[in-house]
This record gives structure tokens, sequence and C-alpha cells, in this order.
């Protein structure tokens, strides 16, 4: 396993190939389909955005409360397909990489070459033991949203796959 900061990420200091096992540590996102609608209409309308996108992760994840002691509840990933219709978009306006489970559109994989960016899977039925990877967890934006809120969370040794690396190389048939 390969030890990676989301900052080496962001500055593209790591030559990361797909099918490569890392541990990820810093910050990340979170957000689902109805926080992607929101941040495509946010963008449409030109207004500020909740994060920073340049250099930023999203992590396709609505986490569950927090049970008593713990920072978060459970956060597996979820289905990344469905944020394909937005994701393009946010890989051009300077997204590092996503995190979620499954395949990409062809859209998707265009996006992640022209911006040499990644697309990391983190393993579905996993979101207990992934949760205890998060230090810390806060709501940035549309708290309404309850669980898809977009979260900003700090985490460390993250166990992902690489499934799509910045060539287009994809682990995922």
């Amino acid at each position: 396993m390969t030890e990676v900061t989301t900052k080496q990420l962001a500055e593209k200091t790591v030559d990361l190939h797909a099918g490569d096992d890392i541990l990820l540590t810093g910050t990340i996102y979170t957000a689902r389909d109805a926080a992607h609608k929101r941040l495509a209409q946010l963008i449409e309308e030109e207004e500020p955005l909740p994060f920073e996108l340049n250099g930023a992760i999203i992590y396709y994840c609505g986490p569950t409360p927090a049970p008593e002691g713990m920072v978060i509840g459970s956060c597996g990933p979820t289905t990344s397909s469905r944020m394909d219709p937005y994701t393009p978009r946010l890989y051009g306006l300077g997204l590092t990489a996503t995190i979620g489970k499954g395949r990409r559109s062809s859209g998707v994989i265009s996006a992640i070459q022209k911006n040499k960016a990644y697309y990391l899977c983190a393993l579905g039925g996993c979101g207990a033991l992934i949760a205890d990877c998060v230090k810390s967890s806060e709501v940035v934006a549309f708290a309404d949203l309850g669980c898809e809120a977009i979260r900003k969370l700090e985490v460390e040794n993250l166990p992902l796959i690489v499934g799509i690396d910045p060539t287009g190389e994809s682990v995922l048939r």
C-alpha cells in the first residue's frame, strides 16, 4: 500500500496507476446526488461554491449519524455513475479526484484524462470500517439534505484502489 496525501494528489506530485492500493490521508468532501444537483445549479448561476473545487476530492457518500463516542456513522461509498452527468464539469473546474464504487461513463473517463485526475474506488459494504478512518466531520453546505449534506472530512489512512488513472487506464471492466 502506498501512503498518499490529498495535497500530493492536488499538486500532482504522485504517480499512481490503475490498480494501485493506496492509503489516503487529508481533507475530502462528501457529496451525493442531491448535493451534486445543487452544486451544478450554483455553477450555472455563477454563485460561490461551499468549498474550493480546485484541488478537492469528492467522496460519493451519505454518512449515517454518528453513534455516541464516534466522529461519524457508517460512511460507505455509493454508486458513482449517478453523479456522472455532473462530474466532467467538476473535473474541468479543478477537481482532483472522486471516490466511489462502480464504473464510470466514457465522458467521465475523458474528463479524468483531460484534467489529469483520478477516480478512486472504496469497497462497498465496508462503511463501518471506513468510518474508523474519519478523524473529523463537519457539515459545510446543504444541511437540509440530512445525510446527503456536503461534509468536510479529515481522513487518515483511508484504504482505496486507483480505479481510473490520469491516462484513462481502468481496473473497471
